[in-house]
């Protein structure tokens, strides 16, 4: 038995789920497929179990492409406030933690429950658990010029015209993450922009990181940038500077500053961490050389973390002395060591801990109105698209927006199908 919809999407995560529920609202006989028997598994667990759905301030600024004025239609047509609107409708509380970031007062199962709720509304069938063999395309199946889609799924045999890929990236593969929507794209012949981890931990040699690892838990507020190790000081003044907490782990950094700054990074680049921000180190260290006896260390520890200056302090036998015995110069090169502190990460922790993936399906290849691809009727949206937000709700604004523009295609496809055959 073949099962015909009007439209299938492939993958339950934010931008599956939503998209199916718009298209079914629509008036489309729509199918939800997902491999896995729980849906929306990075809303269950991002914002430490609150899901930070969105960033009230997200602009196309807050996204990196390889086409960085894609995103600018969907995330024009479909706001923040427009999905806030939605949560308020269901009666979700939330609140605004940092930096326009909104989360849920409660629980992030009150956004799942919401977008099940509406894929309820649409009258959206679901298939879960549910494996996807294979996709097979006919331009013309019935002599009338129509195209078709034949998905193999271990339910059965489905027939559709339009075929919906939400799958996500390669972030988390504990949760079920997989390269499913990069291999549909190869198979129609579809570019690729080469995935990476990111907002995600960045780690170093151990042998180098020996002097810091102690400080595993100790966070800060810092100015973080990555540019190249030859970037003239031009560029380095152009280089995207977050302000955020850093967080010291054993094998490396992380926090928001280091996830936000590993979305920039490339290997063999090092990263500049300003580890006082806001502080004249030079006034403050030549006025206690002048008026003080603690050790540089000790009088370091009033301006910096006590932790971190020791640490600092025990790499260099020259910061093992009195203030009152040091340099001008030498105190002056300490200050801008902690003010342009220059590391080079050997690695990240990988997709493993990252929260999202860079790069995915070439938007070459995508329609920024509608995220079809040049395959007729074969559309990408959310993670598995070359579109990564920042950290701080703006990758599930990209989710509710492309699922929100291509639900809208669909319904106008569908439309114009319909008109065709009477």
């Amino acid at each position: 038995m073949t099962h015909k919809f009007d439209a299938v999407v492939i993958g339950a995560g934010a931008a599956g789920l939503f998209c199916a529920a718009q298209a079914g609202q629509r008036g489309l006989k729509v199918l939800l497929v997902d491999h896995s028997e729980k849906v929306a598994e990075k809303i269950r667990i991002s914002g430490g179990g609150r899901c930070n759905f969105t960033n009230r301030d997200a602009t196309p600024a807050n996204f990196l492409s390889e086409n960085p004025h894609f995103c600018r239609s969907a995330l024009s047509r479909y706001t923040p406030q427009d999905f806030i609107e939605l949560l308020q409708r269901h009666n979700i509380p939330f609140h605004e933690k940092h930096k326009g970031q909104l989360f849920c007062d409660h629980s992030a199962e009150d956004v799942i429950n919401m977008l099940l709720a509406e894929c309820d509304a649409g009258d959206v069938t679901r298939w879960q658990p549910c494996g996807i063999k294979s996709i097979k395309y006919s331009p013309n199946p019935d002599g009338t010029g129509a195209s078709s889609y034949q998905i193999e799924s271990d339910r059965g045999t489905v027939e559709t015209p339009q075929v919906v890929i939400a799958t996500g990236g390669l972030s988390i593969p504990k949760i079920g993450a997989t390269d499913f929507g990069y291999r549909i794209a190869r198979q129609f012949e579809l570019r690729l922009v080469e995935p990476r981890p990111a907002l995600v931990p960045l780690t170093f040699d151990g042998d180098a990181w020996a002097p810091y690892a102690g400080l595993a838990g100790l966070a800060l507020p810092v100015l973080i940038d990555t540019s190249p190790a030859d970037a003239t000081p031009k560029q380095r003044k152009k280089a995207m500077v977050f302000s955020e907490d850093l967080l010291f782990t054993h094998r490396g950094l992380s926090g928001p500053a280091v996830l936000q700054i590993s979305s920039f990074w490339r290997e063999g680049q090092p990263v500049h961490i300003n580890l006082a921000p806001g502080i004249d180190l030079p006034a403050l260290l030549l006025r206690a050389k002048a008026h003080s006896k603690k050790l540089i260390a000790n009088e370091l520890g009033t301006l910096v973390p006590g932790r971190l200056a020791d640490a600092w302090a025990s790499t260099d036998p020259a910061l093992q002395k009195p203030v009152s015995e040091a340099t001008d110069k030498a105190l002056l090169d300490l200050a801008g060591r902690l003010a342009d502190w220059q590391l080079t990460p050997n690695g990240s922790e990988g997709y493993r801990k990252a929260e999202v993936t860079i790069g995915g399906v070439d938007t070459r290849d995508l329609s920024s109105q509608t995220l079809e691809s040049k395959q007729p009727g074969l559309y990408f949206i959310g993670e598995v698209v070359d579109v990564t937000g920042w950290l701080g709700g703006y990758n599930f604004q990209w989710a509710w927006a492309s699922a929100h523009a291509c639900a809208e295609a669909l319904s106008a496809a569908h439309q114009t199908a319909g008109e065709a055959t009477h």
